[in-house]
């Protein structure tokens, strides 16, 4: 048999990675991982604006831009999108530059506005940060667990529909053994939750209107009440569980123990920089109590 050069060798295992019948077994080979490519340095040139420069650190402060934000797009095509951006960016800002618009008064005023909103950001960012650490998150959680107060939780379902009448009529045939979710898909005028049978799911009482609530909360598991008048109609209840409710997980606070523990930080810092500084309002500040 005719020896294969490495050359068709190589082709035809590369052909037959698209279609593997061609190369028996080359479905199955498992092929190296392509190597991570390393991130550019911030000092990096990826473009170039008659002399003036555009580097990789340029592009990531435009990346971090709420409004340049691209959901959707992929990273390459993003990178490219921003490249250009920032091409556009540095033309419009050396044509603004030729025409002066950095000596008018208003320029300077805005200027000088976003740069100290900008260093305030960055400041009170970096401190958060500090004070945000797995520690006080964990004593956040629990000293707020310890507060919470055990709450009953019912889990029911309801038919919605516009009168007594029909209503007595529901109720009768749901406590002659009809299936709550099949009557329930028949006859409310719920639309959401007449397609899950009449399903809430579970909810504490203050979540609902008085008088359901009182009713839901008073059935048996198991039950069903008699008709209910509420502003939306009338209801009849069905409970299928009670229970107290269950404390959330660290896991499922944890962003929110993060969120509160950041704003308390940055919030407790402006006003200590509020109390060492001093601050003089001349007569043409305006008053508090000042109408237009």
């Amino acid at each position: 048999m005719p020896t294969l050069s490495p050359l068709w060798r190589n082709g035809a295992l590369a052909l037959g990675l698209i279609l593997p019948g061609l190369v028996p077994g080359a479905a199955l080979a498992q092929q190296p991982a392509p190597a991570a490519t390393p991130a550019p340095s911030p000092d990096t040139v990826v473009a170039k604006v008659n002399g003036a420069t555009i580097t990789a650190g340029d592009l990531a402060v435009a990346a971090d831009d709420p409004a340049l934000s691209l959901p959707g797009v992929d990273d390459a095509q993003k990178k490219n999108l921003l490249v250009d951006y920032m091409v556009d960016l540095k033309i419009g800002a050396q044509a603004a530059e030729k025409a002066k618009i950095g000596d008018n008064p208003d320029f300077v005023r805005k200027l000088a506005y976003f740069r100290d909103k900008l260093l305030l950001d960055e400041y009170l960012e970096r401190e958060a940060k500090k004070a945000v650490t797995p520690q006080a998150e964990r004593a956040l959680y629990d000293e707020t667990v310890k507060a919470m107060k055990p709450e009953e939780e019912v889990h029911a379902r309801h038919i919605l529909v516009d009168n007594e009448a029909e209503a007595k009529k529901i109720a009768a045939r749901l406590k002659g053994g009809e299936d709550f979710a099949k009557v329930a898909a028949e006859t409310s005028k719920d639309p959401g939750s007449k397609a899950e049978g009449g399903d809430l799911g579970w909810f504490t009482k203050e979540r609902m209107v008085a008088p359901f609530a009182d009713a839901a909360f008073k059935l048996e598991a198991g039950k069903i009440s008699d008709p209910v008048k509420t502003q939306f109609g009338w209801h009849v209840i069905k409970v299928e569980e009670k229970r107290t409710k269950p404390v959330p997980s660290f896991d499922e606070m944890k962003e929110q123990v993060e969120a509160y523990l950041t704003r308390k930080t940055q919030q407790d810092i402006i006003t200590k920089l509020r109390e060492s500084a001093k601050i003089e309002k001349t007569a043409a500040a305006p008053k508090a109590d000042e109408k237009k």
